[in-house]
C-alpha cells in the first residue's frame, strides 16, 4: 500500500462569477522513501495542491476528492483533533519563506520545544536538548546560543535551516519541501539540498520537492510531476522526463534552462498561465502551445497512461503519427503563423 494516495483531488473557490478551480483532478502515490519533484510557473497549483493535503486551504476554498488517503487514514473524514495528531509529527512541511513562517515574537528555542512537548510529550529539559540537537543536524553553529535567538537575528539560510530542524524534529513519515531554496544564493542553495537529501535517505522518508527551478530536481527526484494552471500534465521518471519530454509544455519547461541556450539567447513560453477565472475550454496550454490545433481548443484532454508515465496531451511528442494527426485535426498555433 502506497504511503500517500491521491485521487481526483479539486480545490475549489466560490466567487460571484462562479465556482474557480485552483486545483483540478490532482491524482498521485507516493512511496515511503521515494522523492518526488513537482514543478512549473507560479500558479500552476503546486503549493496548493500540498495545503490541501496538509488540511490548510485558505477560506473560502473547499476540498473535494474521491480519496486523500495517508498512511491508511483518511484526511477526509478525520477529525481536527486527529489531524492535528498526524500534521506536524508525520506529515511536516517546509514553506517557502521561513522568515514569514517562523513566528518573530517567540524566540528559536521556544518555537522548536514547541513541537516536540505538543507531539512527543517531552519535558523543557528534553525538548530544549533535543532542539540543540536538532540544530546540530541542519548544519547550525553554536546550537545552544542560537536557541535564544529571534528570527530577524539570523540569516536567510539559517532560518531555512530551523525550518527545516521543525519539520523533522519528530520523524515525520513524509516531508513536503517547498521550494526550500527560493532567495537563497548558489551555494546555500546546495547545501540546503544536500541536507534535504541526505535527511531522507538516512530517515528512508517520503519527499515532495516542489520548485520553479528543473535542475534543482533533475539528481534528486525519483520522479518528477509537471503541473499547469492546477493540472498535471506529465508525470515520469526523472530520467525519462528530462531526456524524453512528451508534453509541449514540458519540452518548453526544458528549452528555457540556461544550459539550453542557442546562441546566447533563452527560449521563452509566451502568454502567462491563466487566471483562475479565464481558463480556456479546451486544454489550458492551448493558448500558448505552438502546436495546439482546432480540437485543443475545442477538447480538454484527460490524464492518460502513456508509455512510462502520465501524459495530459492529444499529440505527445514521442507520437510516431503525431506530425499526420496535427495536419488532420488544423494546426492554429505558433507554427502556423511563421
Amino acid at each position: 500500500m502506497a504511503l500517500l494516495e491521491i485521487e481526483n483531488l479539486s480545490v475549489e473557490f466560490p466567487t460571484r462569477a462562479g465556482t474557480v478551480y485552483a486545483v483540478e483532478g490532482m491524482t498521485m502515490k507516493l512511496d515511503q522513501g521515494e522523492i518526488l519533484g513537482v514543478v512549473g510557473e507560479s500558479g500552476s497549483g503546486k503549493s496548493m495542491t500540498m495545503l490541501a493535503l496538509m488540511g490548510l486551504v485558505p477560506f473560502p476554498g473547499k476540498i473535494r476528492a474521491d480519496k486523500l488517503m495517508f498512511n491508511g487514514h483518511n484526511l477526509l473524514t478525520i477529525s481536527e483533533r486527529e489531524r492535528r495528531k498526524i500534521i506536524g509529527k508525520d506529515v511536516a512541511m517546509i514553506f517557502q519563506e521561513p522568515t514569514t513562517s517562523l513566528n518573530p515574537c517567540f524566540t528559536i528555542g521556544f518555537q522548536l520545544a514547541e513541537t516536540l512537548k505538543f507531539h512527543e510529550g517531552m519535558s523543557s529539559k528534553q525538548a530544549r536538548n533535543r532542539a540543540i540537537e536538532l540544530l546540530e543536524q541542519v548544519g547550525i553553529p553554536a546550537p545552544e546560543g542560537r536557541l535564544k535567538a529571534f528570527p530577524h537575528q539570523l540569516s536567510g539560510g539559517m532560518n531555512q535551516r530551523v525550518m527545516i530542524a521543525m519539520a523533522i524534529a519528530c520523524n515525520p513519515k513524509f516531508l513536503i519541501a517547498d521550494e526550500p531554496t527560493t532567495a537563497l544564493d548558489v551555494t546555500i542553495q546546495a547545501q540546503i539540498l544536500n541536507l534535504l537529501t541526505s535527511l531522507q535517505r538516512d530517515r528512508n522518508m517520503a519527499m515532495v520537492l516542489i520548485t520553479h527551478n528543473m535542475g534543482v530536481v533533475a539528481e534528486t527526484a525519483h520522479r518528477m510531476m509537471v503541473m499547469y494552471a492546477g493540472q498535471i500534465m506529465e508525470e515520469a521518471t526523472a530520467s525519462d522526463l528530462f531526456n524524453r519530454p512528451q508534453h509541449p509544455y514540458t519540452n518548453a519547461l526544458l528549452a528555457a534552462l540556461p544550459e539550453r541556450a542557442v546562441g546566447g539567447r533563452l527560449a521563452t513560453i509566451p502568454g502567462v498561465v491563466p487566471g483562475l477565472a479565464d481558463r480556456p475550454k479546451g486544454c489550458l496550454f492551448s493558448p500558448r502551445c505552438q502546436f495546439a490545433t482546432d480540437r485543443c481548443v475545442a477538447e480538454r484532454p484527460d490524464l492518460s497512461l502513456w508509455q512510462h508515465g502520465s501524459l495530459r496531451c492529444f499529440y505527445p511528442l514521442g507520437d510516431a503519427e503525431r506530425e499526420q494527426k496535427i495536419k488532420t485535426d488544423h494546426l492554429i498555433g505558433a507554427e502556423a503563423n511563421q
